[in-house]
């Protein structure tokens, strides 16, 4: 009986010791979900980019400019002789709206107000930061961003919904280097 209580007790011991095995996992991920999203947001993209090219052949008496950027812009008032734009770290101030592609005020100049940011050191809508890196004390450019460019998915979380493009005149009054 001794035996059979000191052999319990040593395999007890021997199993006891045993290191852990590492556990699979339930599941794998296999990076689908990202792939799909991609090739959505190309699909929207590309779809944006022929309505707003649409709108541009409609707007004859306009010159645009298709920015590297990702969005179309032309000018309302151009300054030819200056050539400073704003760079990082530089505060602008400047004033702007936002329509949608039909023309509609979403936001206007007077709700907006006059703004002041420092140049990729504030939250600002990628397009509209990368707009004013373009532009030129006094000018004044009229930009179509897609959504990508604009708000996204998200929206503004108030007027502007979902995958919205818009369009937006934007004026730079001033630029203080810094």
């Amino acid at each position: 009986m001794k035996r059979l209580i000191f052999l319990l007790t040593i395999l007890i011991v021997i199993v006891a010791c045993k290191s852990p095995e590492a556990r699979k996992p339930i599941s794998r991920k296999s990076g689908t979900f990202i792939k799909e999203s991609a090739e959505r947001n190309k699909v929207l993209y590309e779809k944006e980019k022929e309505q707003i090219l649409a709108l541009i052949q409609q707007d004859t008496l306009n010159k645009y400019i298709a920015s590297e950027n990702g969005f179309w812009y032309y000018y309302n008032i151009k300054i030819e002789n200056d050539t400073i734009t704003p760079k990082f770290g530089d505060i602008v101030t400047f004033n702007y709206n936002i329509n949608d592609l039909n023309g509609n005020t979403i936001y206007s100049i007077d709700e907006i107000k006059t703004q002041q940011y420092a140049i990729d050191q504030e939250e600002l809508f990628s397009g509209l930061r990368e707009g004013l890196k373009i532009m030129k004390a006094g000018e004044q450019i009229t930009f179509i961003f897609p959504s990508l460019k604009a708000f996204g998915y998200y929206g503004d979380e108030k007027r502007i919904g979902s995958n919205v493009p818009i369009i937006s005149k934007v004026s730079l009054q001033s630029i203080t280097k810094k």
